[in-house]
């Protein structure tokens, strides 16, 4: 059980504020709690149904080695539905929620091959969540932000994930600076870019090169835009449509990219 003093400590990390000040974020659900459990992320507390405690199958070195002190476990509570709402930062609590210790942003990294995606003011926490899914899904593991871009520990970025937030390095950067020093070709979605088709003469180079995806309503900003080496245009087939969404957009370059 948990104590009333306890439950409301840890309510004050349902503020963004509170989790960055310690370097942790709050996962939700089971789906998300087994992803954390596997990851070799630290967890710091587990607040659980007797229903998710029930059903999984933990003892106490597995639970130690989660710790974020060797030989120590995380701090295991049981709670009530209405104790785990308080905690929720979501209309419907799930079964469980964990507070995880982050990993320290390296700022600097060696790229020996496959693609990179930056991203450029990115503001929408589904977008940012449903972006790095994406790019967990085609194998890229590294994601450089403009500083202006949502933080990828919000909980509906962690939540949107569906886990790649345990599997891809983020690191917030000057991002025009960092296109600029990469030593890649940066691609970018343009207007004025050459379209990719099936018989396009566009092609990647055999090397590591950049993707780089713009604002929702603003595309890529100028300064990120005199970076891009190779801009590219996504064909409009249908006619109608204004725009594409910014994730929907990413997804269709990370396969184009990844199939040159």
């Amino acid at each position: 059980m948990i104590s009333k003093n306890r439950l409301k400590e840890l309510t004050a990390y349902r503020l963004q504020k509170r989790c960055d000040e310690e370097a942790v974020f709050v996962v939700e659900g089971p789906k998300m709690a087994a992803e954390a459990m596997a990851s070799g992320f630290a967890i710091r507390t587990v607040c659980a149904t007797r229903e998710w405690l029930a059903s999984y199958p933990s003892t106490t070195a597995e639970r130690r080695s989660s710790s974020p002190v060797p030989g120590e476990e995380p701090e295991w509570y049981e709670v009530t539905e209405a104790e785990l709402e308080r905690l929720s930062n979501f209309k419907t609590p799930n079964q469980v929620w964990m507070l995880v210790e982050r990993k320290v942003e390296s700022k600097k990294w060696k790229v020996e091959s496959g693609l990179t995606l930056a991203l450029d003011k990115i503001q929408d926490p589904g977008n940012m969540g449903t972006l790095m899914r994406t790019a967990d899904w085609f194998g890229i593991r590294h994601i450089v932000c403009s500083p202006d871009t949502v933080s990828c520990y919000n909980p509906k970025v962690v939540q949107a994930t569906m886990g790649a937030i345990f599997r891809t390095q983020v690191d917030y950067v000057d991002l025009p600076q960092w296109l600029v020093s990469c030593g890649m070709p940066v691609y970018g979605a343009s207007l004025q870019g050459q379209p990719i088709t099936p018989n396009s003469e566009l092609r990647t180079p055999n090397s590591p090169a950049v993707l780089l995806i713009g604002n929702e309503s603003r595309g890529i900003s100028p300064e990120a835009m005199a970076a891009v080496t190779h801009p590219v245009l996504i064909p409009n087939l249908g006619g109608t449509a204004e725009s594409l969404n910014a994730s929907v957009a990413a997804g269709i370059l990370m396969h184009w990219l990844s199939n040159q």
